[in-house]
């Protein structure tokens, strides 16, 4: 592969003989190899058709922070009458990570489930005590996420981990897209073809970089790891056999399906 490439769209896949970080270019999916996406690397001259891979989520954080009520409009949905002083934080678990095309799982105990499509911030290196302008500079790419939710487990719980915590919610990629900017972009999500949350970054209380700058105050962010930046008005119930698609404008669409457990 030569040299002048300059890739702006990461993934990590696996084929029959290969599993691990890539970028798409022209198209078709290429290796990347001695090093990652965060630093040097090297990109394979094999090509490979996206309908022959199979999407991993696109990074490997060490921790995944999101936030909660980060759009005024989605206030109206929740307990909270008055937009927060501060921005609420909570983690989803490693292992609640899926990928592109795979499957969200309803336990057969939960009630309700929540899809919440949302914009996630990829963290490109060392943050701590970050200023705005060094928070920006911080980040890598962006991807789709979907913050599923067990949502009468939230309703009954003080705290949310339980509810957004179970394996399989925490749909996350296709791709990172690199050198676009996060504050203006559309987001809409599909269920079972159908619009059911369509808004704009525009519309988040905190924007990328504050968020990036109030969490790293609190922890030191590493590259990979990935803050969710919270969702829009809409969020609704899934149910086995349904398909949910997060589409956000210039990355792309994440597409799981829903399958009881």
């Amino acid at each position: 592969m030569s040299e002048k490439w300059k890739p702006d769209c990461f993934i990590r896949f696996t084929t029959e003989d290969f599993s691990g970080p890539g970028c798409i270019i022209d198209g078709m999916a290429y290796r990347i190899f001695d090093g990652n996406f965060f630093g040097d690397y090297k990109i394979g001259d094999m090509a490979y058709s996206l309908d022959d891979i199979n999407f991993l989520p696109p990074c490997v954080p060490q921790k995944i922070v999101c936030v909660g009520l980060n759009y005024e409009d989605h206030l109206s949905e929740s307990t909270v009458s008055e937009i927060p002083d501060e921005p609420i934080l909570f983690f989803k678990p490693l292992s609640s990570m899926i990928g592109h095309l795979d499957n969200i799982v309803i336990p057969d105990w939960v009630n309700r489930v929540d899809y919440e499509g949302e914009l996630a911030v990829v963290i490109g290196k060392v943050l701590k005590n970050a200023s705005l302008d060094e928070s920006a500079e911080g980040i890598f790419g962006y991807t789709c996420l979907n913050d599923v939710t067990a949502r009468n487990i939230q309703k009954k719980d003080l705290q949310w981990t339980r509810a957004k915590g179970f394996d399989s919610f925490c749909p996350i990629g296709p791709v990172i897209k690199t050198g676009i900017d996060g504050t203006s972009l559309d987001i809409t999500t599909h269920l079972n073809g159908k619009v059911v949350q369509q808004s704009n970054t525009r519309m988040l209380i905190k924007k990328p970089a504050e968020l990036i700058s109030y969490i790293s105050k609190v922890m030191t962010l590493y590259p990979g790891d990935i803050i969710s930046t919270g969702t829009s008005k809409g969020a609704g119930p899934l149910a086995e056999g349904d398909v949910v698609e997060v589409t956000i404008e210039g990355i792309g669409t994440l597409k799981n399906f829903v399958v009881a457990g």
